[in-house]
């Protein structure tokens, strides 16, 4: 399957261009993020906006954040935090894709995940950087 790239670009740079985009965000945020296409086997968004859910890991200020894609395509193991919303569907944050985001990725806000499930992904995000 052949990516579009092009789309991709001008979407970015409209992102980029617009000054109101600016969302408040929070770690421990569940956002739609315009994550993008992306090379190989990286996350991509999907969309108009080619965007995917993205939890907010960590906040550095105002700005920008540490981002951990999402799925509901369950997989187990070292690389995969089970995200609770509490609203019935099952996700995993995908630890191995942790990346820093400027907050004008951000479009929608989700929810917020409770502090105990963020311990947890905090855990595993630690376990993973000491392998």
């Amino acid at each position: 399957m052949s990516k579009d790239f092009i789309s991709w670009h001008h979407k970015k740079t409209a992102i980029e261009r617009d000054e109101k985009s600016r969302v408040f965000f929070h770690e421990r945020e569940v956002w739609w993020c315009s994550i993008g296409l992306n090379i190989g086997f990286e996350q991509d968004g999907r969309g108009e906006r080619f965007s995917r859910p993205v939890l907010v890991f960590k906040k550095f200020n105002k700005e920008v954040f540490w981002a951990l894609p999402l799925s509901t395509k369950i997989k187990m193991g070292k690389f995969y935090a089970p995200v609770d919303l509490q609203d019935g569907v099952m996700r995993v944050a995908i630890t191995s894709q942790l990346r820093l985001m400027d907050g004008k990725r951000l479009a929608s806000k989700i929810g917020t995940i409770d502090e105990m499930n963020y311990a947890d992904i905090q855990k595993a995000v630690i376990n993973l950087c000491s392998l």
